[in-house]
């Protein structure tokens, strides 16, 4: 419950912080409360067990939105910075609690759940569909999240195996320039699937996993021939796959198997954009059932700030 008392043309509203820890939800040398009062005109002010808003009604009522997921943030004692409340701003009511929540991940000091609305629901469609495309910009989380979800599913035994594919030449360029085997010619391409196996999963187990086979990270062109059974396989990077190599990725799934497919429109490097299977797979698959498609935007950027604004910067550039 809020408490609000009229004063002129300002109100003070005290929402309750109990349960929630108070350096998290006031942040480092109180960045966090000076970003709500920076992102509206309000004085934020926390005593005791109370977060005190002070202003116009009309910014107080906006303000204490973003302060009440800044309190059930903290109360869960996740991580909180300036980034989160501007996010919060953004995005406006809090995701409605039946949406998937949390990824416990056994041997990681981490719990993995979506920072914004749109993370939400493309793991809700993750969880409801057997290949889900995830189209959007960098940093959106849509490669990390699918990657979290399929160890999820590993370890809860819903699949047997993990199957992670990136087109190997992003720019048409040969492979045959580069040195070593073919091995250390591709591993550039995928260091992105390493460095997200590795955050999730402890390193002894990424290595095990890796040398039995239960997970592999492979470039899309070895797909082909083969069939994946009990099996979560990732398509990332696909804006760089093209029709052909598309169409022989979905048609490698087998029985009990689940697919999530991620890519950038804006950052296709084929010779012709016309050629790019995910562009492909957006026009002919949008109304099978089982298949679903989600779109992130600059509000579902979670790393630094800047790089929401310069993902903006450049969508407005595109649209004129």
């Amino acid at each position: 419950m809020t408490d609000s008392t009229m004063g002129g043309e300002s109100i003070t509203t005290k929402l309750p912080t109990e349960g929630a820890d108070l350096l998290t939800l006031a942040g480092v040398a109180d960045g966090n409360l000076s970003e709500l009062q920076r992102l509206f005109p309000v004085r934020a002010t926390l005593r005791g067990e109370q977060l005190t808003l002070t202003g116009t009604p009309d910014a107080v009522e906006k303000a204490a939105q973003v302060a009440q997921r800044m309190i059930d943030h903290a109360k869960q004692r996740q991580p909180l910075d300036p980034d989160d409340v501007l996010r919060f701003s953004m995005e406006g009511p809090a995701r409605d609690s039946s949406t998937p929540g949390k990824i416990v991940l056994p041997g990681v000091r981490k719990i993995i759940q979506p920072k914004t609305n749109g993370q939400a629901e493309y793991m809700q469609k993750m969880l409801d569909n057997e290949i889900v495309v995830g189209i959007g910009p960098a940093g959106t989380g849509k490669t990390y999240l699918a990657v979290a979800a399929a160890v999820d599913a590993l370890a809860r035994k819903r699949v047997r195996r993990i199957v992670l594919a990136r087109p190997a030449v992003e720019a048409g360029e040969s492979l045959g320039f580069l040195p070593g085997d073919m091995q250390a010619k591709v591993d550039p391409y995928l260091r992105p699937l390493y460095d997200a196996l590795d955050d999730l999963m402890p390193p002894e187990r990424v290595v095990r996993a890796l040398e039995t086979r239960v997970i592999e990270i492979a470039p899309l062109a070895y797909m082909r021939g083969r069939t994946l059974a009990d099996a979560f396989v990732i398509l990332d990077e696909a804006q760089n796959a093209t029709n052909a190599q598309m169409k022989m990725f979905l048609t490698r799934l087998g029985l009990n198997s689940r697919a999530v497919i991620t890519g950038d429109k804006t950052q296709i490097d084929l010779p012709k954009r016309e050629e790019s299977g995910l562009l492909q797979v957006e026009r002919i698959l949008q109304n099978i059932e089982g298949i679903a498609f989600h779109y992130f935007t600059e509000t579902d950027v979670v790393r630094h700030r800047l790089v929401r604004e310069i993902v903006k910067a450049y969508a407005q550039d595109a649209g004129t």
